[in-house]
C-alpha cells in the first residue's frame, strides 16, 4: 500500500503494559496518549465506518500508525511506545482479516469509497439533515481525503476524487469550531449540554414567520424554465446571512456571541464554567 512516507512504519519492539489489546471494549480512540492527541479524529473515524467497509477503517488506522510516528518518533511520550504496539498489533490483525469489497485495488478500493461516501452523506438533501449531522459528515469526509492521499499515489487521485475533496474544504468550514462554543462538534462537549446555551440555540433555530429564501437555478439550455429552490438555513443568522451578505465567518462568530448573550451565564455562579469548555 502507497503511504506518505512510501514503506509502512517499522514494527516496535516493546513490551506492552497491562496487555490491553485483550480488552475488546475499549475503543483504541479512548486510549490515544496525550501527546498523540491528533490522530484522535481519525481513529474516530475508523471505528464510524467499520461496518460499512472494514477495509478503508484498516487504511484509517494506518494512517493514524504513520501519524503516530511524525509526532513522536522516538515514543518518548507518555504511555506512546505502548500505544504505538497495541495500534500495530490491530493492523497486523485487520491487513490479515480485511479484503477490498469494491474494487480489485486498495487505491480504487479507497477511492471508490470516498466518492460514495461523498455522494451519499454531503451532495445528497442537505437540506433535510441537522447540522450536527452535516459537521460529523464533513468532518469524516476531510479525514477520509487525508488518508486517501495517504494510501493512494498522488498521480492516481482522479479528478472527480479532486473535485469533491475541493468542495468538501470550501464548505466544512462553516460547520468547524470557531472561538467558544463547539456548536457542531461530532462528540458533544458537556457546556453543550447546559439548559442555558440549549434554550439560546433553539430561540435562534426558530425561523417561523420569517420567508422562505429561494434560490434560482439556471441551465445551460436556453429552452429550459428558469427554476428557483428553498435555500436551507440552520437559524436567524444563517437567514440574513443568505439575504444580505456577510463578511466570510462573520456569521460564525456572531452566532457565538449571540447564543452567550442570550444564554446569559453569570460566571460568578459558575466558577467552574471553564471546565466545561474543551479545547480541540
Amino acid at each position: 500500500m502507497a503511504s506518505s512516507s512510501g514503506t509502512k512504519p517499522d514494527r516496535v519492539q516493546t513490551t506492552m503494559v497491562g496487555n490491553p489489546s485483550n480488552d475488546s471494549t475499549t475503543a483504541l480512540s479512548e486510549m490515544v496518549p496525550s501527546t498523540l492527541a491528533p490522530i484522535v479524529p481519525i481513529l474516530r473515524v475508523a471505528d464510524e465506518i467499520e461496518k460499512d467497509n472494514p477495509r478503508v477503517a484498516y487504511f484509517c488506522r494506518f494512517y493514524a500508525i504513520e501519524r503516530c510516528f511524525t509526532i513522536d518518533p522516538t515514543s518518548s511520550g507518555h504511555g506512546v511506545r505502548q500505544f504505538k504496539t497495541h495500534l500495530l498489533r490491530r493492523l497486523e490483525r485487520d491487513e490479515e482479516e480485511t479484503k477490498p469489497i469494491l474494487a480489485s485495488s486498495e487505491t480504487r478500493e479507497m477511492q471508490m469509497y470516498y466518492k460514495q461516501f461523498y455522494l451519499k452523506n454531503i451532495a445528497e438533501d442537505q437540506n433535510i439533515k441537522k447540522p450536527d449531522e452535516i459537521a460529523k459528515f464533513y468532518q469524516i469526509a476531510s479525514v477520509l481525503y487525508d488518508v486517501l492521499r495517504c494510501v493512494v499515489p498522488a498521480s492516481k487521485v482522479d479528478n472527480q476524487t479532486k473535485s469533491y475533496a475541493k468542495e468538501v474544504d470550501k464548505k466544512k468550514e462553516q460547520f468547524e469550531h470557531y472561538n467558544i462554543l463547539p456548536l457542531h462538534a461530532w462528540v458533544k462537549p458537556v457546556v453543550m449540554e447546559l439548559p442555558e446555551i440549549k434554550a439560546a440555540l433553539t430561540a435562534i433555530q426558530n425561523l417561523e414567520g420569517l420567508p422562505t429564501l429561494r434560490v434560482h437555478m439556471t441551465s445551460d439550455d436556453p429552452d429550459d424554465i428558469p427554476q428557483k429552490r428553498a435555500q436551507p438555513v440552520n437559524d436567524i443568522l444563517d437567514w440574513l446571512s443568505s439575504l444580505f451578505g456577510f463578511q466570510k465567518g462573520n456569521v460564525a462568530n456572531q452566532r457565538e456571541h449571540l447564543i452567550l448573550l442570550l444564554a446569559n451565564i453569570d460566571v460568578r455562579k459558575r466558577e467552574n464554567f471553564k471546565d466545561y469548555i474543551a479545547i480541540d
